[in-house]
């Protein structure tokens, strides 16, 4: 005798030729439901195990490198070293038609974070003769392209690029871009009244004690775990729902243009809307699971090296006195020219050069 199939979930077996000539009661239509139900949670339990899973293992894979990167920067800061780079750095700042002081809010910047930099700005600022929206936009347009290297550099290795080449990729075009961006300005004569600070929304933050400094960072690992683990979810559900796919189909012509890979398009919006950390969380991430080719990787990381973290760090800056023009638009403008101007360069380029040049080993 044939058997008919049967449907199973978990220890539950249902024989489809018994449910057929049971008669349908509401007692029988009850027990299928709860039927359902359990095959339902059951799923939704394994994905939320899956998601929890990969956050857990992405974000610590993460910490491994940034807690003793954390440390080292704050090390740097309660030493004063920072401020020998910062002298280091006043002649450049000439260059972009900014006073020599700013050396050291870029240093600050560049080692530390965004954060440490407007400390330094801020106390700099009442001691020199003010800046024009032009200079403040010079400054943060700058800010925006190179800063918190320690940590940033550190991600993009594990994601793929050699260190020395984001260092310069980012360093050098923050320089050209702050000396394009003064240009712009002097030649057209525009910006060159003062911010209104008093009426900004930041409020210069005092300096922390060594314990408000340990447990700020364990609160900023803790969001960072949500904020990773939470776009993975997002980012799986909306493959699921094929959302995904329509983003790509529509942003294809545009990357496709810039010579990026449609497969990294989703977590090149993440990390150049959130920030490089995120977006290289889940580059990452996504290496670790195969599937994304390195120079796919590789030009993803170079466009969001250029322009990451659009929404939150430039509202930030904005609150100071930088401009909208320099902030967003030149910002994004130079970061797309630069990328399509590199792709084109080094389209030709065998896998074995590009390994050579630009691929970093993990």
């Amino acid at each position: 005798m044939v058997l008919r199939p049967i449907v199973k979930c978990t220890h539950v077996e249902i024989r489809r030729s018994t449910i057929n000539r049971l008669p349908l009661t509401v007692y029988h239509l009850y027990h299928y439901l709860i039927f359902l139900y359990l095959c339902i949670m059951k799923k939704i339990s394994n994905l939320f195990i899956g998601w929890l899973h990969q956050g857990v293992k992405t974000s610590f894979y993460m910490f491994r490198f940034m807690i003793p990167i954390t440390i080292l920067v704050k090390i740097l800061q309660e030493t004063g070293l920072i401020v020998y780079i910062g002298d280091a750095l006043s002649p450049l700042m000439k260059l972009m038609g900014l006073p020599g002081e700013m050396g050291l809010v870029w240093a600050s910047t560049m080692i530390a974070n965004i954060y440490g930099g407007l400390i330094a700005y801020f106390q700099i600022a009442s001691d020199i003769a003010p800046m024009t929206v032009a200079q403040v936009t010079t400054l943060t347009t700058i800010i925006l392209i190179a800063h918190t290297f320690p940590l940033e550099l550190m991600v993009t290795k594990k994601a793929g690029a050699k260190i020395p080449v984001i260092f310069i990729l980012r360093f050098g075009f923050g320089l050209i871009g702050g000396i394009l961006i003064y240009w712009i300005y002097h030649l057209l004569g525009v910006l060159q009244g003062f911010p209104d600070i008093a009426n900004t929304l930041f409020i210069a933050p005092e300096k922390p004690t060594l314990l408000q400094w340990g447990l700020n960072e364990l609160k900023n690992y803790g969001f960072i775990f949500i904020w990773i683990t939470g776009l993975i979810i997002v980012l799986d559900l909306l493959k699921r729902a094929g959302i995904i796919e329509k983003i790509n189909n529509l942003l294809e012509p545009v990357l496709r243009f810039l010579g990026i890979g449609k497969d990294v398009i989703p977590i090149t919006v993440v990390g150049m809307t959130l920030g490089l950390a995120y977006g290289g969380g889940l580059i990452i991430n996504g290496v670790n699971q195969g599937g994304l080719k390195k120079r796919d990787v590789f030009y993803a990381l170079f466009l969001m090296s250029l322009c990451h973290s659009m929404i939150e760090d430039s509202l930030l800056m904005m609150s100071i006195g930088g401009h909208y023009t320099g902030v967003f638009i030149f910002r994004i403008c130079f970061a797309l020219i630069i990328t399509y101007i590199f792709v084109r360069l080094t389209k030709n380029l065998s896998e074995e050069k590009m390994t050579r040049w630009f691929y970093a080993k993990n």
